[in-house]
């Protein structure tokens, strides 16, 4: 039997895109496909990928009022079919040449701007290959919108309605849920018991950066509730170094256990033992939370994606918006004293994430596949 391939096309610009892709390539690795992962603007052109990968870091952490306006305004379809398929037109070329390379069966983009790229290639007809597109968040950008795409997975039903307000059939639509790691799927409560004597927060995002942390830890350390305090740092050593400089050493807490932690992969027993998550609202790390039943403190995002992500969050019930940081012990307090609010976002979130599958999308990615060689008598 010939193994089929699928290739999967991702992007750094966060590493949400490629975190979903690689649970994708296991998934599909685990029912015996030949997968190839491919950043595509990274390998395709440095000097792009330089501007798009950087710019995106610079904008969203420096400017980000700019950021907002640019994404506001590159959500039409006008800019997307006539500016991005230009823009976009060399790494088309190097995409085209690995599809020739590989022969997969069916092609899965985990960023937008993968959209323009392959259908292009389905317009042009270069290639008759399925193609499915990832929405990495809870609504959808026009970069995502093409009528040449065969297949969405979305992470909410929300989203879905979202991506068909903009002429794409039901049909086509798909909430399975952004791709997560299965780690987040188990149980860990047999490594350690949730500690009911405190409550327990887990602060995310080396991305928010320096100071944003800083000031959320400091306002925090000043709550009176038995609390612990668990920070996840990530990549980012220059802010743990510093994290740690300014509240561990030297620094004895009466009522309260704080740890800053560098680079983990053990994020889903860290969610597993926690009762809130703060964190900024990407979409990849806001649906692991989702699985996990974790409500979330959003006290920063980024104008575009992250602030339509929290408005579908806090509409939704699983997550609780702060305009200012000093607002943060006030919501602590509140649910430490009604243990029903927290119990009802977890509610919440057990509705949104009733139809994640990554296995629905491999099954999808089948049926897609079989439909294509029916029709092409493969």
């Amino acid at each position: 039997m010939i193994m089929k391939t699928v290739l999967i096309l991702t992007a750094s610009t966060g590493e949400g895109h490629n975190q979903a892709a690689d649970s994708l390539a296991d998934s599909f690795k685990s029912k015996g496909y030949n997968t190839v992962e491919f950043d595509f603007i990274k390998e395709s052109n440095k000097v792009m990928n330089a501007f798009v990968v950087d710019g995106y870091k610079l904008l969203a952490t420096s400017w980000p009022k700019f950021y907002g306006n640019l994404y506001r305004i590159s959500d039409m379809q006008k800019f997307n079919d006539k500016f991005m398929k230009h823009f976009l037109r060399n790494i088309e070329y190097k995409v085209y040449k690995l599809i020739n390379q590989c022969n997969p069966d069916i092609i899965i983009g985990t960023h937008p701007f993968s959209v323009a790229v392959t259908t292009k290639l389905k317009e042009t007809r270069k290639i008759n290959i399925p193609f499915i597109s990832v929405v990495t968040d809870f609504k959808v950008h026009y970069a995502y919108i093409d009528k040449n795409v065969d297949a969405y997975i979305t992470a909410s039903e929300y989203t879905k309605e979202s991506i068909m307000e903009r002429k794409i059939p039901k049909n086509k639509v798909f909430s399975y849920g952004i791709p997560i790691r299965k780690d987040f799927l188990l149980n860990y409560n047999n490594i350690e018991i949730k500690d009911s004597n405190y409550f327990t927060m887990l602060i995310m995002g080396g991305s928010m950066g320096l100071s944003a942390i800083s000031r959320v830890i400091k306002k925090l350390l000043e709550n009176e509730n038995d609390i612990r305090i668990i920070v996840v740092c990530g990549n980012n050593k220059t802010l743990k170094r510093s994290l740690e400089k300014k509240y561990i050493k030297n620094a004895e807490y009466q009522n309260i256990k704080l740890e800053i932690l560098g680079f983990t992969k053990d994020i889903p027993h860290l969610m597993e033992i926690s009762d809130v998550l703060i964190s900024k609202p990407g979409g990849l790390t806001t649906s692991e939370a989702i699985v996990k039943r974790l409500p979330l403190i959003i006290p920063f995002a980024i104008p575009g994606q992250e602030q339509e992500n929290a408005e579908f969050l806090v509409k939704s019930g699983t997550a609780i918006k702060i305009n200012k940081i000093k607002q943060v012990n006030e919501v602590i307090n509140t649910l430490i004293t009604t243990p029903s609010i927290l119990q009802q976002m977890r509610f919440n979130m057990d509705k949104i994430s009733k139809n994640y599958s990554i296995e629905n999308i491999v099954t999808l990615s089948e049926q897609l596949i079989k439909r294509r060689n029916d029709a092409y008598n493969i």
